[in-house]
């Protein structure tokens, strides 16, 4: 683990909205320093005035062009806008392989910007163990909006959907091949879908596609559309966009608010963001009980390990040490 730090200090200095604090306070969530948990709660209280917005869809779709074209249409509206971008995993130093503050060039020069490029690091729902955590410090850091950019690996990227209170697969023309495809995965998690780089052949027909796909998957049950009812099932909408020109991002964003208000009235923004916080204690849990479980192994000596017996029996014995040493203390 990292040098301990002062939590109650950094936590004051990243409420105030210090980009360094914020960034120091992500490395430590990261790398799990010691004191990091103690950060986080300190600044819970601070959190929940984000809105968080996941945007998803499968590698060469133009994710990060889309968000940094959201993220210029939000500092235009005077809105702080944070960044969470997962790259894949370097295998030589475990950090972040691409670099999305590389790829969104100036942007991160803006003031009201913050972006941070955070590994994967093995995790298969296309989201980083700590993006939450990040997440939670730029919200308590006084941001309007958080982005959440995900590793573009396709179905896998699942996680998305209990991290973001909109999440938004961007697909391109290319992809009408594929959509059948990925419907019973990445498809699922949509509240809505982008298709970039629509000036390319094809973008008709990829959302005509869409279209008979959401119609099929919500066949017999009542759709909401702009004027309707906020009790009634979303209507998903389809935005083309070109976002490289920032073409069809204006749309885009009203989408974005319009979910976000019908969240709102049907009460599913709160009970969303009460199952984001159980899913986040149960990840917690289990970090906590990894850390133990790294104890117990590192405390073992070698001739105990290599005793002869089962894999599975060497766990249990470990384990039952491990609760014995906790009754007794």
């Amino acid at each position: 683990m990292s040098p301990v730090f002062d939590p109650e200090r950094l936590a004051g200095r990243i409420a105030g909205g210090e980009p360094l604090a914020l960034a120091r306070g992500i490395s430590h969530v990261e790398n799990e320093s010691d004191g990091f948990e103690a950060l986080l709660e300190r600044l819970d209280g601070r959190t929940g005035r984000a809105r968080r917005i996941g945007i998803t869809g499968p590698p060469g779709a133009g994710k990060s062009t889309i968000t940094a074209a959201l993220t210029r249409y939000y500092l235009n509206q005077s809105l702080k806008v944070g960044i969470v971008a997962v790259d894949p995993t370097s295998p030589f130093t475990g950090g972040a392989l691409l670099g999305d503050r590389i790829r969104m060039g100036e942007l991160s020069t803006e003031p009201g910007v913050f972006i941070r490029s955070m590994a994967s690091r093995g995790s298969l729902g296309g989201l980083a163990t700590a993006t939450r955590e990040a997440a939670d410090l730029m919200d308590a850091a006084g941001y309007d909006r958080v982005i959440l950019e995900t590793l573009g690996v396709g179905q896998a990227e699942l996680d998305i959907a209990v991290s973001a209170d909109t999440t938004a697969v961007v697909l391109v023309p290319e992809s009408g091949d594929g959509v059948q495809a990925m419907k019973a995965g990445l498809m699922e998690v949509a509240d809505l879908f982008v298709i970039n780089k629509s000036d390319r052949p094809g973008a008709d027909r990829l959302e005509k596609e869409i279209a008979i796909i959401m119609s099929i998957r919500f066949a017999n049950r009542p759709v909401a559309g702009p004027d309707d009812d906020a009790d009634e099932a979303w209507r998903m909408p389809i935005t083309q966009t070109v976002a490289s020109e920032a073409r069809g991002i204006e749309e885009f964003a009203a989408h974005l608010d319009r979910h976000f208000d019908w969240l709102r009235k049907t009460g599913k923004l709160e009970a969303n963001r009460r199952a984001a916080r159980l899913r986040r204690a149960h990840d917690a849990l289990l970090r906590r009980s990894q850390r133990d479980a790294e104890r117990i192994w590192r405390a073992a000596s070698p001739e105990s390990l290599d005793s002869g017996a089962s894999p599975y029996a060497t766990a249990r014995r470990l384990y039952e040490e491990f609760r014995e040493g906790l009754r007794g203390t």
